[in-house]
């Protein structure tokens, strides 16, 4: 049937048949057919899953692949249930945000300021926008002439679901900002008009793909590993600095954009981490 109706790939087939098989010797050793298996069997299972040491994503795979053959023995009529189907799908980790140190963020950018004419003077000022501001790479690109405050002091956003949201500029954000502005040679007319960072491709500004190839570029400049940097490692990295220097959760989820403090509360890593050096530094019995 997986082979027949669904066409499922080779690896996913040996995938399915090496699950099964693992459940059927389960099942063997407690004396009981794989057809003939009830939910107390497969919760069982999943359990010494866990037991010996396995991610939560191969107790889901395997539950998953449960599900797929008991739902079909009941389409088929041997059986006339389905003891998979109550079954809770184990949940899985988060996994942490990857994000830069503080002194690799200032190698990026010294890297960044390194580069010459006016490519150099956007690549400054794309960096620099980003770590200060933790924009997604969509918005930071995306950016309009008109979002940057007369002052130069916040950008205005418009984020996931067309919801505005102003944030504050850095010092050296603003200054790499207004050097761009002032030595850029973008486009007096055309689809570009109007945008901070203006291009020539399709959509008028630079595009995501290329500003990540430039962070990548950067990257091996600064001497740090290009796989480990991207625009969102750069967001991710804003908003762990900024928890590790004391800004709040709430603050924090109205600079980033996020809907839910949920999305946010990713980052209590750091939180959990300055919590650790506070009462290293300052319990009385921590140095004893």
């Amino acid at each position: 049937m997986m082979a027949a109706e669904r066409g499922a790939a080779r690896n996913t087939l040996d995938a399915y048949r090496r699950d099964l098989v693992d459940f059927a010797g389960f099942l063997k050793r407690r004396g009981r057919a794989l057809e003939a298996a009830d939910a107390t069997n497969i919760r069982d299972y999943l359990a010494a899953i866990r037991g010996a040491g396995n991610k939560a994503a191969t107790s889901a795979r395997r539950l998953s692949t449960l599900r797929q053959f008991y739902a079909f023995l009941l389409a088929e009529k041997v059986r006339d249930d389905d003891p998979a189907h109550i079954i809770d799908a184990p949940r899985k980790g988060q996994a942490l945000p990857k994000y830069l140190g503080e002194e690799e963020v200032e190698r990026l950018i010294a890297a960044a300021r390194a580069q010459e004419g006016a490519d150099g003077l956007r690549t400054v000022a794309l960096v620099e926008l980003l770590y200060a501001t933790g924009l997604r790479v969509s918005e930071l690109v995306g950016l309009k002439l008109t979002n940057i405050a007369r002052d130069g002091q916040t950008v205005t956003v418009i984020g996931k679901g067309s919801k505005e949201r102003m944030v504050p500029l850095s010092d050296p954000a603003r200054d790499a900002v207004s050097a761009w502005l002032a030595g850029r040679d973008g486009p007096k007319k055309g689809p570009g008009t109007g945008f901070l960072f203006p291009s020539g491709a399709r959509a008028g500004h630079i595009p995501r793909a290329a500003f990540n190839d430039l962070l990548k570029v950067l990257a091996a400049a600064a001497g740090i590993d290009p796989a480990r940097v991207s625009p969102h490692v750069l967001r991710h990295s804003f908003a762990s600095h900024m928890l590790a220097h004391g800004a709040d959760l709430r603050s924090l989820q109205q600079l980033l954009g996020h809907a839910d403090i949920s999305t946010t509360q990713i980052y209590t890593h750091v939180l959990d981490e300055r919590l650790k050096r506070l009462v290293e530094q300052h319990h009385p019995l921590a140095k004893l």
